[in-house]
Order: C-alpha cells, then structure tokens, then sequence
C-alpha cells in the first residue's frame, strides 16, 4: 500500500509540473517582455560570472603555490584581459576592414562562385541523373548558408559597438568576483537549505569536474586553431585571414559538425580565387583538424565530457534546430548539465528505495 501510495504521489507532481509548464508556455506573451529587460541588465554580470569561475582555478592553483590571494588575482586578472583587449585592440580594425572588403566584393565574389558552378554543372553533365542531382542540390544549400551571412556579421559588430558600456563594465565586474569567489560561494549556499546543501555541493562539483574542464580546454582549443588558421591563410595569399581565421576557431566550438560550417565560406571564397587556392585551403582545415583530433583535443581537453559521441550529435541537432546558431553553441553544455542532475538523482532515488 505504501508502494502504491508512493507512486501515486509521484505521478500527481508530474501531472502538476507539465500543467505548470504548459500554463507557462500559454503566459509567454506575458512574461517574455520582463525576462528580456531584466537579462539585458543581468548579462554582465553573467558573463563576469563565466569568465570568474574559468579562471578561478588558475587563481587556486597560484595562491597554493605560496602567492597571497590579491596578488594571485591581479597576476591573471591582468594576463586575461591584456591578452583580450590587445588581440582586440589589434585585430578590430583589421576584422572591420576585412570585413568592409568583403560586404563590397560580395556581389563579385557571388558572380565568380555563379559562374564556378556554371562551369562544375556542365563538366558533370553526362554523370548519372541522381549523382548529378545531389551535387546541384549541395550547391543550392551552399548558396542559402551563404545568404545574408555578410549582413549579419555587419549587424553583429554593429550590436556589440552599441553595447560598448556594458561590455566596458564586464572587466570590473570580474575582478571583484575573483577577488571575492570564496566570499560569494558562501553567500551563494546561505540561500540553499541546510538539508540541500550536501546535494547541491555534490552536484556542482560533478558539473565543474566534466564541463568546466572541457570549456577550459576547449577555449583554448579553438582560440589555437583560430590562430593557426588566420596565420596559414595570410601565408597563402587568402582574402581575408583574419576574418576566416575566426570563424574557422569560433565554429570549432561546436562538436563534429564545427569545421565543416566554418570550411563552407572559406572555401567559397577560396573557389572564386583559383582551384588551387581552394586545395591549399582545403589541406590547411583538414592538417589543422587532424592536429586538433590526434593530439590538441586528448592533450588539453581529454574525455572531460563523459558524454556517448551519438548523444553529443543529438544534442547539437536539437540545439540547432530549436536555437540557430546559439543553439549549436550551448547543447552540449545544457546536456552535460541535464545529464549531470538526472544521474545524480537517479542515485539518489536508489540510496532512498535501499
């Protein structure tokens, strides 16, 4: 009867959580205007909290080396933030220039790609029909990837100048919070009950072990092959590097299907150029991806992530189809997080049925 009981109250609180979430849902109208207003005035604050708890361990590890806490925070305050504001002050106007040059030459560099595929269709007209079908059908998604793709990185460098302020604030904000971690994690679990607190702790440090190590490593990961990919095309004779470059290290954040959404532009590019420009840079994305597989990734990142390489798929599928772009950059985060909580309360349900 307990048994019975038991599960009866179970199924009543799921029952209450989906009615919950579906008026919530049916409310979105309601509540959406208040939650953007107040994440606007909460995301420098969030983002110094990121950018606190990625380098708090390196503030940890200084500090146990003998240094006193102060001078542990300054030493990699001033190392991060010098590291960013030069590659910033320095690449900034040559990324806006690049960029310029680019929204200019859009329509010639679409006129030469046009006429490369003019050309690829005639040379493949005497294939089999559904052979040649699928290379006309992978030209035509190549052709909408690239729609818009200038305008939008205009509007994106637009938008970040726009909020200059808040992002001029965010430097501050995170020194105090590496000044003041330990001191904020207390306040932080002064609001958990007491009976939560050993859950939560338990939680939090399965989180950090998997996904704070895999951020870490691989920020670093994709700034090197952002870096070494900027470099290999500027020694060829590429138009546009620096811009390439970055976008071959921000998409290669994403698992799997990275490399290849930040290759799909640079080779068009490359193909307006010569094909022999598009082999050498085919050959530098796939070194560069090679490098990044067989030695970069197992050195610096590892197997942090404990996550099943079909699962880690899935997840950037679903991300991308419910988030754009956005969605392809935090599913794996979300799932690891997901998958965290679900297996600690899984365990947590055995020890109680024991």
């Amino acid at each position: 009867m307990d048994i019975k009981v038991k599960w009866f109250y179970r199924l009543g609180f799921f029952l209450l959580l989906f009615a919950v979430l579906f008026i919530f849902i049916k409310l979105e109208p309601l509540w959406k205007p208040i939650v953007n207003v107040v994440a606007k005035g909460t995301a420098p604050f969030f983002i110094a909290t990121f950018i606190a708890y990625l380098l708090h361990p390196f503030v940890k590890k200084l500090s146990d080396y003998g240094l006193q806490k102060w001078l542990s925070v300054f030493i990699i305050y001033v190392l991060f933030f010098a590291t960013i504001g030069g590659a910033i002050f320095k690449g900034t106007p040559i990324f806006i220039r690049q960029l310029k040059d680019l929204s200019e030459n859009a329509p010639l560099l679409f006129d030469q790609y046009e006429k490369w595929v003019d050309f690829v269709e005639t040379e493949t007209k005497g294939w089999p029909f559904t052979f040649k079908q699928q290379v006309e059908e992978s030209f035509q998604a190549l052709n909408r990837s690239m729609e818009g793709l200038v305008e939008k990185a205009v509007h994106i460098v637009f938008w970040l100048a726009d909020k200059l302020l808040i992002i001029l604030l965010i430097p501050f904000i995170t020194f105090y919070m590496l000044k003041d971690f330990d001191y904020l994690k207390g306040v932080f679990f002064h609001f958990i009950p007491k009976r939560c607190q050993k859950q939560t702790v338990t939680f939090l440090q399965n989180v950090d072990e998997s996904l704070g190590n895999y951020i870490r490593g691989q920020l670093i990961v994709c700034g090197t092959v952002g870096v070494a990919s900027a470099f290999l095309f500027w020694l060829i004779g590429l138009d546009y590097p620096l811009l390439f470059g970055t976008l071959v290290g921000v998409t290669n954040v994403i698992p799997y299907f990275g490399p290849i959404i930040g290759a799909i532009p640079v080779v068009i590019v490359a193909s307006t150029n010569s094909v022999k420009m598009v082999i050498f840079v085919l050959l530098i994305i796939f070194g560069i991806q090679f490098l990044e597989a067989n030695i970069l990734s197992p050195v610096i990142v590892g197997k942090s992530l404990k996550m099943h390489p079909l699962l880690i798929m899935f997840s950037i599928l679903i991300g991308g189809e419910i988030g754009g772009i956005i969605g392809l950059l935090v599913a794996v985060p979300f799932v690891a997080i997901l998958k965290t909580a679900i297996s600690q309360g899984l365990e947590q349900f055995r020890k109680q049925s024991i």
